[in-house]
């Protein structure tokens, strides 16, 4: 069966449009500013799609452009600007930055509750501690997703490919508050093979295109692509998905799986920022 992520995210947007219509009635009116750093056109795509989300749920959106060239002063000053601006209810990061910035620097200066991608260390740190916090939004997705189609995680063993601070970290945090046991496979772990045909619920998120194959899965496991790839001028998934669909029980496509989540988690992310306001 498939994992719809379009379908859910758009049930998500829905209720984040109502949210957004009642923040309004009491003046509050939610916003999202991105800053983007230097050229990439992978970035634009994805600003491209955050806009026109938030633009559908009726969240202000607006994009700050800094030439890679540009001084670190100068876009540590607009982040501390955005910080104090009580018009202001998200900030987000976009990322990759060029390799002359530290992006993790850039993710700490964001005020923890303005941090709606939940990157900065306060965050994450609440995160660990199993506290209220902003979580990151594609982790956040794979849970939720999970969740509304009634997918057991509690007591299953959870594989997740890539130990990325964005993806596979969080996710296995989030797996482990819902008392799932969690395997973390890297380049330097061991048996790779054997640890994945173990895996009642297979994470990817390795980014190389359509490695994993029906002959490498448990049978009915369920698997979770969070990979975005492109192969022959299309976009694919780190999981080969017409060899995989038939061996596993559920299964997300790419593209309309994760991606459509991860939007929808950012929105609902952004709405909550502007309700801690009331």
């Amino acid at each position: 069966m498939i994992l719809d992520g379009f379908m859910v995210a758009k049930k998500i947007r829905e209720e984040v449009k109502n949210k957004v219509e009642l923040l309004k009635q009491k003046n509050i009116y939610p916003k999202l500013v991105a800053i983007q750093i230097g050229k990439n056109i992978a970035s634009e795509i994805y600003l491209r799609n955050k806009k026109s989300a938030c633009e559908e749920v009726g969240i202000l959106f607006e994009e700050m452009y800094f030439d890679e060239n540009t001084k670190e002063d100068e876009i540590i000053s607009t982040i501390e600007r955005l910080n104090s601006d009580l018009l202001v209810h998200g900030i987000l990061i976009q990322s990759p930055l060029p390799k002359k910035f530290d992006s993790n620097k850039f993710f700490n200066l964001v005020s923890e509750e303005k941090d709606v991608d939940g990157f900065c260390n306060i965050n994450t740190s609440k995160l660990y501690h199993n506290q209220d916090g902003f979580k990151p939004c594609t982790a956040l997705g794979v849970i939720r997703l999970l969740k509304e189609y009634n997918i057991p995680i509690s007591g299953k063993h959870v594989v997740i490919l890539g130990r990325s601070n964005i993806v596979g970290k969080p996710l296995a945090l989030l797996f482990l508050q819902e008392d799932a046991t969690v395997t973390i496979i890297h380049s330097k772990t061991i048996n790779k093979e054997n640890l994945i045909k173990q895996a009642d619920i297979l994470v990817s998120a390795i980014g190389k295109p359509q490695i994993i194959k029906s002959s490498m899965i448990k049978k009915n496991a369920v698997i979770v692509d969070v990979g975005i790839n492109y192969l022959n001028k299309k976009i694919v998934g780190d999981v080969d998905f017409d060899d995989v669909k038939q061996e596993s029980s559920f299964i997300t496509p790419v593209p309309k799986g994760i991606g459509p989540m991860t939007i929808a988690m950012l929105l609902l992310n952004v709405v909550t920022s502007a309700s801690d306001k009331i």
